[in-house]
C-alpha cells in the first residue's frame, strides 16, 4: 500500500468513527429537542453557540486548524437546529386565528393531541408550515353556503412546495353569542368572521341589527367578552361560548340548516394514496383550450367533482384552475393524464391527495 492508499484507508477509518460519534451526539440532540418542546423553549440559543464555538476552538492544538474546526461545528449545530425543528414540528399543526375558531375546532377533530399553534392570518400558516415550524396546516377552503375561500385557493397556487394530504368538514352552527344576562333588544352591533355574517344574513336583517366583520368568529368573541359591553354580539360556535364566558342568546342563526365548512390539511410531505385528487393548471389565453382540458379528462374516464377559476397573480385578466377528480392517485391511468395534461397545458401540478 503506498502513502496515499494508507492516507486514504486513515481517513475512511476516521469516517467510520465520525459516523457512530454523529449518531451518538443526535441521539443526545433529540433529548434536548424533546426538553425545549416540554418547556416551551426556542431551537435557537445564541449563548449556547458561542460557548460551544469558543470551546471547539481551544480543543485544537494546531492554529491553522482551528478556523476549519469551527466551520466543522458550526455546520454540526445547523445540522442540529434542522433536526430540533422536525421534532419540534412533528407535533405541530398550525391555524388561524384564536382558541375556539372553527379552525382551531375542526384541527382538534383532526389531530386531537397535537399542539395546536396559532397565527394571525392565513399566509403564516402557510409560511410556518413551508419552513417546517409546523408539521400541518388547518384552512378552510370552501363553506357550503358562502362558496369558496378564495385568499386559501390563492395562497395554494402560490405555495407550490405544499401538498393538501386531507380534509375535514366540518358542521357549522352560528349563534348569536352575548354577556351574561343580556337581552334581544340590547343589542345594537354584532360582530363576526364575514362568512358567518354572510351565512346568517336572514337573521340579522329581520331585527336590523349591523354586522362588522372580524379576521375570525373567535376573535369576534374574545372581542365581545373582553369588551364588557351588552350591546355587542357576536356570531360564533357553541365552543366558543364557553372558552369566553358569554352566552348563547340564539342558538343556529345561520341560513342553511346544513352548512358546513370543509378544511383542508397542508404538509411538506407528498401524500401517497386516498380516492380524490386536485390539480392546479394554465392554460394559453385561446379559444376552446379550455374545454380541450376537460374533454382530456373526461377522456381519461376521471368525475369532475369539482371546477374553479382564479385570476392569476400579477397577470392582468389571465386565469388558473383548479380542479377535484375522483380516481386513485396512484392508478397508470393518473400518470397517463397528467402526462396528457402537461403536453396540452401551460403548467400543470399535482396539489393534493386525499380520502373524501
Amino acid at each position: 500500500m503506498d502513502a496515499l492508499e494508507q492516507a486514504r484507508a486513515e481517513i475512511d477509518t476516521v469516517d467510520a468513527q465520525l459516523a457512530a460519534l454523529f449518531e451518538r451526539r443526535m441521539a443526545a440532540v433529540l433529548q434536548v429537542a424533546e426538553y425545549k418542546r416540554a418547556h416551551g423553549l426556542p431551537v435557537y440559543d445564541a449563548a449556547r453557540e458561542t460557548a460551544v464555538l469558543e470551546k471547539a476552538a481551544a480543543r485544537i492544538q494546531d492554529p491553522a486548524l482551528r478556523p476549519y474546526y469551527k466551520d466543522h461545528v458550526q455546520n454540526l449545530m445547523d445540522v442540529a437546529k434542522q433536526y430540533e425543528a422536525v421534532v419540534l414540528s412533528q407535533n405541530r399543526a398550525a391555524y388561524q386565528g384564536v382558541e375556539g375558531a372553527f379552525a382551531h375546532i375542526a384541527l382538534r377533530a383532526l389531530f386531537p393531541h397535537a399542539e395546536a399553534v396559532s397565527y394571525p392570518t392565513w399566509d403564516e400558516v402557510f409560511d410556518a408550515v413551508e419552513r417546517g415550524d409546523a408539521a400541518r396546516g388547518v384552512v378552510p377552503f370552501e363553506n357550503s353556503h358562502a362558496g369558496d375561500v378564495s385568499a386559501v385557493l390563492d395562497l395554494c397556487y402560490n405555495h407550490p412546495a405544499l401538498w393538501v394530504v386531507d380534509v375535514y368538514d366540518l358542521p357549522i352552527s352560528q349563534n348569536l353569542l352575548v354577556l351574561p344576562g343580556t337581552k334581544l333588544d340590547q343589542i345594537k352591533s354584532v360582530y363576526s368572521h364575514q362568512q358567518a355574517i354572510a351565512q346568517s344574513e336572514t337573521f340579522l336583517r329581520q331585527f336590523g341589527l349591523p354586522a362588522t366583520a372580524m379576521a375570525n368568529t373567535a376573535m369576534a368573541a374574545k372581542f365581545v367578552a373582553e369588551s364588557g359591553d351588552s350591546s355587542k354580539a357576536a356570531i360564533a360556535s357553541v365552543e366558543t361560548a364557553a372558552l369566553y364566558g358569554l352566552e348563547v342568546l340564539v342558538p343556529s342563526i345561520n341560513t342553511d340548516g346544513d352548512n358546513t365548512t370543509r378544511f383542508i390539511v397542508l404538509s411538506r410531505e407528498k401524500p401517497t394514496g386516498g380516492n380524490r385528487f386536485s390539480l392546479l393548471f394554465t392554460v394559453d389565453n385561446k379559444p376552446g383550450k379550455l374545454g380541450e382540458v376537460i374533454q382530456i379528462i373526461g377522456a381519461s374516464g376521471f368525475n369532475m367533482e369539482s371546477i374553479k377559476s382564479r385570476p392569476m397573480p400579477h397577470v392582468p385578466f389571465e386565469y388558473y384552475f383548479y380542479v377535484e377528480l375522483v380516481g386513485d392517485p396512484t392508478a397508470d391511468e393518473t400518470a397517463a393524464l397528467l402526462r396528457e395534461l402537461d403536453r396540452t397545458c401551460r403548467t400543470v401540478r399535482l396539489l393534493g391527495v386525499y380520502t373524501k
